[in-house]
């Protein structure tokens, strides 16, 4: 766990409950949970003969489409319009992800806007912010019911979410067997599911049941991750999994900070930094992958359970969520190579590597540059840098963020110039989500599984407009291109 060498803040100098060793003698969970059991094709005694290249790459031949069918067809391949706007699917009244403006059928690039429930995000956050008060819970209510809370209702929200902080009875007994794995969110969404089980009535979809259960799901997820990454830390240096104690009165992003850090703390300051992530991450509309997701899932009837894992499972792709470790990874990259971080022609030399595919992972992609809806600016990034300078300058990392703002500056006319494209490109928040996160001490296997917990609002928003909605389950159509055959005996084949 990382060290931090700050002042505790107020609360967190209360008096700490030491952690609780969890053993083998609590539960036999622990004794296999190392358990590894090799994916059969993995196994030496089938093995891939030549009879076997039908089943493993049949596919290369018979799932690949001719790119002139697509066009005949108009298909909108991942529901985008040619000019890369998204297919309109539905309505909402949850927020709008600002980015272009169409003028004449034609996508024209505007300054990047993110408006949730009527309110402008910057204000959502400096008006928090400004009065010295944590906004995560803020928006999460504003999401939940369509209003700001007053400070009654906020207190109500914020004891309902304390009062579901534990773990249900023989949880851990079940849970820790299914923490030691290459990925936290694949944890976070199986936990998910476990869950389920210990719901008395886990199929209600009554408006009560939908809002307890998106609570203790906020309550829950900081700890479960927290245990999640303790018990792969633990099982890699033979250690005893530690769990943390339950926390009343916190915000989410101190609740997040105190899991991880336990009795080295955190300034009132990382947690101002982290509530303002979790705002940014709270909400970004229909559209998206994972939120698209839940709404699929919701159009369905299914429990709430299989729609936030299902979410949970979108997000964790590389193109989605998981983008935010490649940006960690590509800009750590850059800085190993570049011995002037200031100098801008070696720093632009050696971007244009990354985006002709001669540097880094050779793909030719400048991580946590473009947007499929911000052209000009994406208005999380703006915000996150204009909180992330001070912390920065505290952490002594302002190298390392200029270094970033150079990436940010340098890249679009570079991309655009590898691409032979004039279409406008932004920085994105992953491109700053790391270094924020890695100030804040955050190991980098739970940079997604805090997206999931900060989303889980916005999930749920979207769910229960699907779900009391539209009403109609979500059925896109296919046009089938398939050849007719006739069926062949075996022997014959």
């Amino acid at each position: 766990m990382a060290i931090l060498n700050s002042h505790l803040t107020p609360r967190s100098s209360r008096e700490r409950v030491a952690r609780r060793i969890l053993s083998s003698r609590d539960t036999s969970a622990l004794l296999s949970a190392t358990d590894v059991t090799p994916m059969p094709s993995s196994d030496e005694a089938l093995g891939r003969p030549a009879v076997s290249d039908g089943l493993y790459d049949g596919f290369s031949q018979v799932d690949r489409l001719p790119e002139e069918l697509y066009r005949e067809y108009d298909v909108k391949r991942g529901l985008r319009n040619a000019d890369g706007s998204g297919v309109l699917v539905g309505l909402t009244k949850i927020s709008n992800v600002h980015g272009y403006n169409k003028v004449d059928g034609a996508v024209v690039p505007d300054e990047g806007d993110l408006v949730i429930r009527g309110y402008h995000l910057d204000d959502l956050v400096s008006q928090t912010h400004g009065a010295g008060r944590f906004g995560y819970e803020e928006i999460a209510y504003l999401l939940i019911s369509g209003r700001l809370p007053n400070a009654a209702e906020l207190a109500d929200f914020n004891a309902r979410i304390d009062s579901r902080r534990e773990l249900p009875t023989g949880y851990l007994s079940l849970f820790p067997r299914t923490t030691e794995s290459s990925s936290i969110m694949n944890v976070l969404a199986r936990s998910t599911l476990l869950l389920y089980a210990f719901d008395e009535n886990p199929d209600d979809t009554g408006a009560q049941h939908e809002v307890d259960v998106a609570l203790s799901l906020l309550a829950r997820l900081p700890r479960i991750a927290a245990i999640a990454h303790e018990a792969s830390v633990s099982a890699r240096d033979g250690e005893k999994l530690l769990v943390p104690p339950v926390r009343q009165g916190y915000s989410m992003a101190e609740t997040v900070l105190d899991v991880l850090h336990g009795a080295e703390g955190f300034t009132r300051e990382e947690a101002m930094m982290l509530d303002v992530m979790l705002m940014l991450h709270a909400e970004h509309g229909g559209g998206n992958n994972s939120t698209f997701t839940c709404r699929v899932l919701s159009s369905s009837g299914t429990d709430a359970y299989s729609c936030y894992a299902a979410a949970m499972g979108s997000l964790k792709g590389p193109k989605h969520g998981g983008a935010n470790a490649k940006v960690g990874a590509m800009i750590e990259d850059v800085a190993s190579h570049v011995s002037r971080w200031d100098d801008e022609d070696e720093l632009a030399s050696y971007l244009e590597r990354v985006a002709a595919g001669e540097a880094f992972d050779h793909t030719g992609l400048v991580y946590g540059m473009g947007h499929a809806v911000y052209t000009k600016s994406d208005p999380r990034a703006r915000l996150v840098k204009r909180y992330a300078r001070k912390l920065a300058a505290t952490k002594g990392c302002e190298d390392k963020l200029a270094l970033i703002e150079g990436i940010e500056r340098l890249s679009p006319d570079i991309v655009r110039a590898a691409r032979g494209t004039s279409k406008p490109i932004c920085a994105n928040i992953d491109l700053y989500t790391g270094f924020v996160y890695s100030m804040l001490g955050i190991p980098a296997d739970l940079y997604t599984p805090i997206f999931a917990m900060a989303r889980l609002a916005g999930w749920t928003a979207h769910r229960m407009e699907e779900l009391y909605g539209s009403g109609r389950i979500i059925r896109p159509a296919y046009n089938s291109v398939i050849e007719p055959h006739e069926y062949e005996p075996l022997e014959r084949r």
